[in-house]
């Protein structure tokens, strides 16, 4: 399931991981003397510092920034974005973070179901649990009952109860998402901005690459819309299932639908258009609605307090309640497959990572999802792909239990903890520079060709200086 209450930005722990190029293991970093730096622990083997030594950002940032760039560059890249992200988005700007809607009670079979839950998210490895398991084994029962109830009139009254249960129960639940954007939307100007530039940088650093590469891939567990509007405010143009304007329709055909623009005095060769990017959101979303036989995405301003207008004034074919909404695990009735649009979603993800020289990059994402972590599992087969484990925190053990399990530790780079996995430490010091630069490459392979032939010492070249190619 999606990260709804495990993945925090509150966590105090000054111990990070990082593993990176030619790490056999994770190395271990405890608080230095000093603010904001770092020492590898006497019980770490590193062969790039010693034990004791202390270690500021600026001389972290080569030996990380440089891998993160060369990554980033790979044939085929994708981002994995967990609640992770909208955390710390949230806490830039409004100074705590967001508020989830816990688990809560459905009536007589409250009991019944609350075990239920605990035994699902027990069998995936995540206890005690969250808001999602009782919603699917919620609808689990809704569907036991609808086929009790065909022979048994007197189970239509218990049905009937759990239905309004459950519609009350994902009302509650998207107005909780919306109250997190709302949060964000009404804090202080100057945060919010700040906030939101953060984000911008973040997702361009990884979306800003070359005609010749392969476009970005944005897959998130996420409800709500907080990386879409990044996108907006960053001008990137997002390509997602969904067809239309008013009323947006997902499209279950496979299309490779792409942005191309045609260069001054060239006919007939267009190329990649800029700020391009593929968007998936595995779990669906608080604007998507089911109408019929179809998914459509319905105008929900960013900042809405409650979702109860948006639904009486969508349109559609009857009278849209909360069922309605497409979230996951959420599945609408009388439908032949309870696993659409879903199943599309994750077809997606499966044909984008499990390729060859393919780069998958997770943020704010702690492994909760053993339905994803099977597809990562399997990219990890192709000897080519690289995953890249960026978190503030692991309070569950689940990504190191992952690491561990995966057995591939040569394809695997590790940055956990609450410097390393920290948004704006990310985008201050570790990220590729969110801009196709050429300048600068050019400028580091003239620097390169005047100072190989002498034998003075060249200067430094910065840092964020990679190949293209």
């Amino acid at each position: 399931m999606a990260e709804v209450a495990q993945d925090s930005s509150s966590a105090t722990s000054d111990v990070n991981l990082i593993k990176s190029r030619d790490d056999q293991a994770p190395v271990v970093l405890v608080a230095g003397t000093r603010p904001s730096t770092f020492a590898v622990s006497p019980d770490s083997g590193c062969s790039w510092s010693k034990p004791g030594q202390e270690l500021s950002p600026q001389k972290l940032r080569p030996r990380i920034e440089p891998w993160l760039t060369a990554l980033s560059q790979s044939e085929h890249l994708s981002l994995l974005l967990g609640s992770g992200l909208s955390q710390a988005v949230h806490q830039l700007a409004t100074d705590s973070p967001i508020s989830w809607m816990s688990p809560v009670s459905v009536g007589e079979y409250n009991e019944i179901l609350k075990k239920a839950a605990a035994q699902s998210a027990d069998a995936a490895g995540r206890p005690p649990g969250n808001l999602e398991d009782q919603i699917r084994v919620i609808n689990e029962l809704v569907a036991g009952l609808r086929i009790l109830a065909l022979g048994d009139e007197s189970v239509t009254a218990k049905l009937e109860h759990l239905e309004k249960s459950l519609t009350t129960l994902l009302g509650n639940f998207a107005q909780s998402i919306l109250s997190g954007e709302a949060g964000l939307k009404s804090a202080k100007q100057d945060k919010r901005e700040l906030a939101f530039n953060y984000l911008v940088s973040f997702l361009m650093s990884f979306a800003s690459r070359t005609g010749t590469r392969d476009r970005l891939h944005i897959f998130t567990t996420n409800y709500d819309r907080i990386i879409e509007a990044g996108a907006e405010v960053a001008g990137l143009h997002l390509l997602d299932r969904f067809l239309g304007s008013i009323a947006p329709i997902f499209r279950s055909s496979r299309l490779d639908i792409d942005m191309h623009y045609n260069p001054p005095g060239i006919r007939g060769e267009p190329r990649y258009l800029e700020g391009v990017s593929r968007f998936t959101k595995l779990h669906g979303s608080v604007d998507w609605l089911s109408d019929g036989r179809d998914i459509r995405r319905i105008g929900v301003p960013f900042g809405a307090t409650t979702i109860e207008p948006f639904l009486q004034a969508s349109g559609f074919s009857g009278v849209p309640d909360a069922k309605q909404l497409m979230i996951y695990p959420n599945a609408t009735k009388d439908r032949e497959t309870s696993a659409y649009p879903y199943v599309d979603l994750f077809r997606d993800l499966a044909a984008a990572v499990c390729r060859p020289n393919h780069t998958l990059v997770t943020f704010g994402y702690s492994f909760g999802d053993e339905h994803i972590n099977r597809v990562i599992e399997d990219m990890l087969t192709i000897p080519s792909t690289h995953l890249v484990v960026i978190s503030y925190d692991d309070p569950l053990n689940r990504i190191i239990q992952t690491y561990k399990s995966l057995g591939r530790h040569a394809q695997i780079s590790l940055f956990v903890g609450s410097h390393v996995g920290d948004l704006k430490t990310l985008v201050d010091y570790y990220l590729p520079k969110p801009a196709i630069d050429r300048t600068t490459f050019r400028m580091a392979e003239l620097l390169k060709a005047r100072w190989s032939a002498g034998n003075a010492t060249p200067p430094e070249v910065d840092p964020k200086v990679s190949e293209d190619s």
